[in-house]
């Protein structure tokens, strides 16, 4: 993440950063993919064991999440046209393009898309990652932790972090707080930088008024660069919750100065906490 990106961080789990996380992941991985989801040989595979419509696909795909990775998504989605047309067996291609209707706020269409590429890889974890989100957003919880258990029991796979943090998301929503803190806290433990896991492991412990290990997790987010309104504001609730007005005082401060026109420094101004 860069420093950028880090500042605007959206503590809901915005859609549109799991999604352009995910999609520059699987694409920068696609050409090691096999034909048909058939299991990969052990032997590295070379330039000279590609087909010809795989490069040519290959090389449209990259063109394609340049084009996503900028925001111009109609021109992504046509590009990867090309990619299926070269290569329908390209499980990558059907996984990005079911990121980009995400995006679109197609849920139908992306649904067809990841369905598609999991036909074609059952066993990629990153598609499966991106379903089960896909899921989720859909409230259609048991399946998405059903896509989240395929992604993890996957032993090659380097995004569990991730995927705890999006499982751990989906399983509050669905009001499974005990779950919910496991998948988060282990995700945390894999990835205590990961900004959205702090926020919703601390928001989660505020909700179940164990204020003192909430308060742990959201200093240590609001002490870093990567703080925002919405981090700071939930910090400032907690601490009101523990007594502890400097603090109160100094977050409120910071919110001030670094947020003014915040929905959360108006409620700040208005003492509304309980909002």
């Amino acid at each position: 993440m860069t420093r950028s990106a880090a500042r605007t961080w959206d503590p809901r789990l915005c859609l549109a950063w799991v999604a352009l996380a995910w999609a520059v992941l699987t694409a920068l991985g696609g050409c090691a993919s096999t034909p048909g989801g058939a299991a990969p040989s052990h032997d590295i595979v070379t330039e000279s064991d590609e087909p010809d419509a795989r490069r040519r696909a290959r090389i449209r795909m990259e063109l394609a999440v340049g084009y996503f990775e900028q925001g111009q998504t109609t021109v992504a989605l046509d590009e990867l046209k090309q990619v299926i047309a070269s290569d329908p067996t390209f499980p990558d291609a059907y996984n990005l393009r079911g990121l980009i209707y995400m995006r679109l706020n197609d849920m139908g269409q992306a649904e067809d898309s990841f369905r598609r590429a999991v036909a074609l890889n059952p066993r990629d974890p990153n598609v499966q990652h991106n379903y089960g989100w896909l899921l989720c957003q859909q409230a259609r919880y048991d399946e998405s932790q059903r896509a989240f258990d395929v992604a993890m029991a996957n032993p090659l796979y380097t995004g569990r972090a991730k995927t705890l943090m999006a499982q751990g998301v989906c399983q509050a929503k669905a009001g499974r707080t005990d779950e919910a803190e496991r998948s988060l806290a282990r995700s945390y433990e894999l990835d205590a930088g990961n900004p959205i896991t702090g926020y919703n492991l601390a928001k989660l412990l505020y909700q179940r008024a164990d204020y003192t290990r909430a308060r742990f997790y959201i200093r240590r987010l609001n002490n870093s660069e990567l703080a925002n309104a919405e981090s700071l504001w939930l910090g400032i609730k907690i601490e009101r919750r523990l007594n502890d007005q400097l603090a109160v005082r100094q977050l409120g401060e910071q919110l001030r100065k670094r947020f003014a026109q915040s929905r959360e420094a108006t409620a700040f101004e208005r003492g509304a906490f309980d909002d």
